[in-house]
């Protein structure tokens, strides 16, 4: 089996995968490749990919690899490395928009020069760098190695994110959790000058967010795949229970602070919002959205 890591990169890198693609396509490769994509979308037909491997998997799927083909991240090579695995490795190149600089170009220059792996610089002999992986032998890893200590720094030196990327979903959670509760509030405030039962208007303006929130959340914020049929039922109906739970815990928060201890209702509505935002964002990012091991890319 061969295994092919692009890391935690918030930048693509298809063009790697695309030359492994083609590599099967024309019978180079006649192994199974497994696919650990990241960020980078990619659909084959020939590859088994997913996006994010939990540690212990990913652990075991190097140790199962014959050869492990992955970008210049420090973290994928240490990994390989340390399992004496034999590696093909591809720098990420800014003019691609795949980083930010050309600092893998080195990084695996460095570990390439050490005989650690074989560096696949010029896509275009992937054929080659791969005929010649079968004769290759690694040299054995040395931690305290001098060049390997440098490239490690350099790695590290290295910002990979930008912040907008780093924390981009708990942005956009807080942009559609905002508007979730200007469309709950707005119709609650509507409803209350129409003259509609507080608790009614409650129930009322809560299936009207709820909608949004289940399209934005999915589609945006968690960036969920598609889904169909006996798992589609299960992923709205997860998100529909533990909004309606919430729900309850909003119409509490009304009836103890508005109905008993006659605070202010729109203070009260205010302050429930917040509550069931912080609620809902948990509850959706660890147990309805959460990032499974996926097939398709």
């Amino acid at each position: 089996m061969i295994l092919v890591t692009l890391g935690t990169q918030d930048k693509p890198f298809p063009r790697l995968l695309k030359t492994v693609e083609e590599a099967i396509q024309k019978g180079i490769i006649q192994e199974k490749v497994v696919v650990q994509a990241g960020c980078t979308q990619y659909k084959s037909e020939v590859m088994e990919i997913f996006d994010l491997i939990p540690v212990d998997v990913f652990e075991k799927k190097i140790q199962e690899a014959n050869l492990i083909i992955t970008h210049g991240g420090v973290g994928s090579i240490l990994s390989a490395l340390q399992k004496g695995k034999k590696i093909i490795a591809a720098p990420r190149l800014s003019k691609y928009k795949e980083h930010t600089n050309d600092h893998q170009l080195e990084l695996i220059d460095e570990f390439a020069k050490e005989g650690y792996l074989l560096p696949l610089k010029d896509f275009s002999k992937f054929e080659k760098i791969y005929q010649k992986s079968k004769t290759f032998h690694p040299k054995k890893y040395k931690s305290n190695n001098k060049n390997f200590c440098l490239a490690i720094e350099e790695e590290i030196a290295v910002p990979h994110q930008s912040w907008y990327n780093k924390f981009q979903e708990g942005i956009l959670y807080l942009f559609f959790g905002i508007c979730t509760t200007f469309i709950n509030f707005l119709s609650f405030l509507i409803l209350d000058l129409l003259g509609v039962n507080t608790y009614l208007n409650n129930t009322f303006s809560f299936l009207f967010s709820v909608c949004f929130a289940y399209l934005t959340n999915k589609y945006i914020v968690f960036q969920k795949k598609e889904v169909h049929g006996k798992a589609f039922v299960k992923e709205a109906s997860s998100f529909f229970m533990v909004r309606i739970l919430t729900y309850f815990v909003d119409m509490s928060g009304m009836f103890l602070f508005y109905g008993l201890l006659a605070w202010n209702k729109i203070f009260v509505k205010i302050l429930m919002n917040l509550v069931v935002i912080l609620l809902n964002y948990f509850a959706s990012k660890f147990f309805i959205f959460y990032k499974k091991e996926r097939k398709d890319g």
